[in-house]
């Protein structure tokens, strides 16, 4: 078997170096050279490789760590997709029950769904750079990026250049994974502190939240005072969710523990009562009131705006809601039978009521169709709180209930 001489190899080299289009690349300890027009395919390569890199690093801070509300289009393509699916899954014609059970799956699955996106572009990334570079294959480029990215080590590149960028992959794929993680406790921190307020709403208006239930409650307990401290607290909450909600959209997504609570139920449920208050019961004017609504209203047209949501910017008096007159009557009625001071002038109470209204009904509509909310107060029967508080059938039913 015989020996291959050093200037036997060094006139292989040089042939290479003078193929038929001057151009050769070094691979392991061997030049091979380019076929025509090779050298141009594995620039563009490369050049694309990093584009692809560059925009999941580019989705990857967007979606964790801007802080300003920023819809990324590799983010919302991911949510989409996963959102169809679940769809189908969770479809219209099943039980409210079996559809709130399947949709809580929806924002961690779509949670973990995103960076695998983000991982497998950059490995079809890294692919084509360790290609571009001198890999003898696409194979042996694939295998080289997904020992890099998930720093498993069984295979090095073996030509120039190759363990610089096999350490920024691994590098990158390792800073997503602890992008992750590191925002995991934000996410659920910001999520505990959204339902504390939504399970206290519970206890003051029951589950869907009705703020018929929640007025006639404190007016059977305590009076109606203790509703200017809650209209100073849930504007806080107002400003949180506008901040948590478009900055971590998946938030967005993320269900309560009991399939009758929401928080875009519990934010209509909040506006209603202030509205109904401001417009129709009989008891000091509070501007706390008036501010609350307005930072509700301010906060769901930001999340609308993150989700491209289309709403009237500057509503009138003459646009529709999704409340008829009928409907406010019946809840003043109750709210009358059961002892809240209510104005005599209806029509008036409707038309601050309404006005009031049309700043938030399209975007809370529309935000409980996109979360799959319960149903809303206003589309279930009136009650007061005495039918859930009055053990004695006949007290309660003397109240309206």
């Amino acid at each position: 078997m015989g020996v291959a001489r050093t200037d036997d190899i060094d006139r292989g080299r040089t042939r290479a170096r003078s193929g038929p289009t001057g151009n050769w690349r070094l691979v392991g300890r061997t030049s091979v050279a380019y076929p025509p027009g090779v050298p141009f395919a594995h620039a563009l390569a490369f050049v694309l490789g990093a584009l692809a890199v560059g925009r999941v690093l580019l989705s990857g801070i967007r979606t964790f760590i801007l802080p300003r509300g920023s819809t990324d289009r590799v983010a919302r393509l991911a949510f989409h997709g996963t959102r169809r699916l679940f769809d189908v899954v969770a479809g219209p014609h099943k039980p409210y029950e079996t559809r709130d059970r399947l949709m809580a799956y929806f924002g961690p699955v779509s949670l973990v769904i995103l960076p695998g996106i983000w991982l497998v572009a950059i490995s079809v990334g890294f692919t084509a750079m360790f290609w571009a570079i001198g890999a003898p294959s696409v194979y042996d480029a694939f295998v080289d990026s997904g020992s890099s990215l998930l720093t498993l080590g069984f295979a090095r590149p073996s030509f120039e250049y190759g363990d610089a960028l096999a350490f920024i992959e691994a590098a990158i794929g390792l800073g997503l994974v602890a992008l992750l993680v590191s925002y995991l406790p934000t996410i659920y921190g910001a999520f505990s502190r959204r339902e504390l307020f939504v399970t206290l709403l519970e206890v003051r208006a029951d589950s869907p939240p009705s703020p018929v239930v929640m007025l006639t409650r404190l007016q059977r307990l305590r009076g109606l005072g203790e509703l200017g401290d809650m209209w100073a607290e849930w504007e806080r909450w107002f400003a949180e969710i506008e901040e948590t909600h478009t900055s971590l959209t998946i938030l967005v997504h993320y269900r309560s523990q009991q399939p009758g609570r929401s928080w875009v139920n519990a934010a209509g449920a909040m506006m209603d009562a202030a509205a109904i208050t401001r417009a129709a019961v009989d008891i000091p004017v509070d501007v706390r009131a008036d501010v609350m609504i307005r930072a509700g209203y301010l906060a769901l047209r930001r999340i609308c705006e993150v989700f491209r949501i289309p709403y009237p910017a500057t509503p009138t008096a003459d646009v529709p809601s999704s409340v008829d007159r009928a409907h406010f009557e019946t809840a003043l009625d109750v709210l009358a039978r059961a002892g809240v001071p209510v104005i005599d002038d209806r029509d008036q109470a409707w038309r601050d009521f309404h006005g009031w209204r049309v700043n938030y009904d399209t975007t809370l509509r529309a935000l409980e169709r996109l979360t799959v909310a319960p149903t809303s107060w206003w589309d279930l029967p009136m009650r007061s709180a005495w039918a859930t508080d009055e053990p004695i059938a006949e007290e309660a039913a003397a109240h309206g209930a």
